[in-house]
């Protein structure tokens, strides 16, 4: 049985038995293990005689999915670091340090939606601020399409939502999955004020769900008095970026 596989197969061991039928819509290890995998592959950067990928991942998971995991929480850190390691030795991917996983939890998740954040970092021992993690990656569970009947049978007005984003002095309209708010002229939505950065966030919609994520910028993203690395926008949520302050709403447009 091929390495990979082998790792896939106790991880699903862990989640077999009472913990498997008690928690069928929680995330699942194999499922962070597959995703950890693809946030590896998706930041690796190439050098001129290597392949370098992050050392360290950090799984955001809500307060019911970390409580699935009580228990034996450190044991699938190691499978889960295992199965990376894995895959970087089989990939040929220098991580300078053996790859580690830590999770977290963020109240803002629903069950079965986690975040991974990658970095790669100079030792084990390095402390958590000194390298700056990418953005967060939101994966929800895949839902199967259901056929509804379209507002043209049911005899009513065909409408759609539309996510805005209003400013003082400015309003627009969100028409794809991902915009970058800044300064910059070259930004989907500029921002004008000297206190954002040129690529300072981005606003972007994961299935049903808008968030407004950080890109590493000078001021960061405020939200209620507390600094933010993402946010999930709900209908009336305001963040600041720089001085400058921004409504995220949905409409409904005819």
């Amino acid at each position: 049985m091929p390495v990979l596989r082998s790792i896939e197969s106790r991880l699903e061991s862990l989640f077999e038995g009472v913990f498997g039928r008690a928690f069928r819509t929680n995330v699942q290890p194999v499922e962070l293990a597959r995703k950890l995998v693809k946030e590896m592959d998706d930041h690796r950067t190439v050098s001129v005689s290597k392949v370098y990928a992050p050392n360290e991942y950090t799984v955001y998971l809500s307060p019911g999915d970390r409580k699935q995991f009580e228990g034996y929480e450190g044991e699938l850190r190691q499978e889960l670091a295992e199965y990376l390691i894995d895959h970087a030795r089989r990939e040929n991917y220098d991580t300078r340090t053996p790859p580690r996983v830590l999770l977290e939890t963020d109240d803002d998740l629903d069950i079965g939606i986690f975040g991974i954040a990658t970095r790669m970092t100079q030792s084990a021992g390095e402390p958590p601020e000194s390298a700056a993690p990418n953005a967060t990656m939101i994966y929800r569970p895949q839902q199967q399409p259901t056929e509804a009947a379209s507002p043209v049978v049911l005899g009513v007005p065909e409408t759609r939502e539309v996510a805005v984003l209003t400013w003082a002095g400015g309003k627009r309209d969100v028409t794809k999955d991902a915009v970058v708010l800044g300064r910059s002229k070259d930004a989907d939505v500029q921002v004008v004020d000297p206190n954002v950065s040129r690529r300072h966030a981005e606003v972007r919609r994961d299935g049903d769900t808008w968030w407004v994520v950080d890109l590493d910028s000078t001021n960061g993203i405020e939200s209620r008095g507390k600094k933010v690395k993402r946010l999930k926008l709900e209908n009336g949520t305001s963040f600041t970026l720089g001085s400058t302050e921004i409504t995220f709403s949905r409409e409904e447009r005819s």
